[in-house]
């Protein structure tokens, strides 16, 4: 039923509106989001029964899964696009979008950054020294595959399946997911394990532990918050990044580019907001494809 309205809403924006093909995408893909939120928080709901109260689980719902404020506001302007054209065609006598405002955040998400600041920030990055192949290959992972930073610095030599594409993490709640892991990130993992890594004698309970510093310890989560700080300074980048940026980077991103909602959920390891059904198992296959096809570095 949605894909009926959807079909009739393009081609509304294409002919009647005469908009560009790049913007009518943008438009068809807000709604075809809120589709598919619908589908998974298994709500029976037809488009021209949308309430209110849907949309802003919806928004809800994004919000969580890290898409920067900008791009919330920008995929609400879809939606709102497509209930003026629902109401211009007497398929529903009240605009669900009328009074909704974009979500306030229960606490400010962190900035997210352009694919042209993240690779300012690799370049700014001294190959030439052992700490700076390792932060190579950690800024690489943090964006790869939107760890949190106690999941980074945690990361395991036997929890690294590069062969497959790969990562075993434990999360908060010590709930274990896969993570896919892009070319990318393995090929300076890799050239960091072989060339400086094989040098640092670890210490005791870290020996499995893929990032140490320089006297053979686990990196702390302050060491890499100052690893990133000082990145970014370099790169004269002047919005505030941490860790975190690169994990709401990674999820904005990916759902920009058109990855399901559901796959960059599982991903990062979050709960459902909506209902626990939502928090269903994909494919591994599907999850590697999702950063094959969508991330710029995948």
């Amino acid at each position: 039923m949605w894909q009926s309205y959807i079909k009739q809403f393009k081609n509304y924006l294409r002919l009647e509106r005469s908009l560009s093909g790049n913007s009518v995408d943008a438009y068809v893909r807000d709604v075809e989001k809120l589709a598919e939120y619908i589908e998974l928080a298994k709500i029976e709901v037809s488009p021209n029964k949308v309430s209110e109260e849907h949309l802003t689980g919806f928004l809800r719902y994004v919000s969580e899964l890290g898409l920067a404020a900008h791009s919330q506001a920008r995929m609400l302007s879809g939606i709102k696009a497509f209930y003026k054209y629902m109401l211009l065609e007497n398929e529903i006598t009240e605009d669900p979008t009328e009074l909704l405002e974009s979500p306030r955040l229960p606490r400010k998400l962190p900035d997210v950054l352009s694919l042209a600041e993240i690779e300012s920030m690799l370049a700014a990055i001294d190959h030439s020294t052992p700490e700076g192949t390792r932060n190579r290959a950690i800024i690489e992972v943090l964006y790869s595959s939107g760890l949190r930073v106690s999941e980074l610095t945690g990361l395991l030599l036997t929890h690294c399946y590069f062969d497959i594409g790969f990562l075993r993490i434990l999360g908060k709640g010590d709930k274990v997911r896969l993570v896919p892991i892009g070319k990318e990130a393995i090929k300076y993992i890799q050239i960091y394990l072989d060339h400086v890594r094989n040098d640092i004698h670890p210490k005791k309970d870290s020996e499995d532990i893929v990032f140490l510093n320089r006297r053979g310890g686990q990196l702390s989560r302050v060491m890499v918050f100052l690893i990133i700080k000082e990145t970014a300074e370099k790169a004269g980048i002047e919005k505030n990044v941490s860790p975190h940026t690169f994990r709401h980077s990674f999820a904005t991103h990916l759902i920009e580019g058109g990855a399901s909602l559901r796959a960059v959920q599982e991903m990062l390891g979050h709960e459902s907001i909506t209902t626990t059904e939502i928090y269903t198992h994909l494919d591994r296959d599907y999850l590697r494809q999702v950063i094959t096809e969508f991330h710029p570095r995948g």
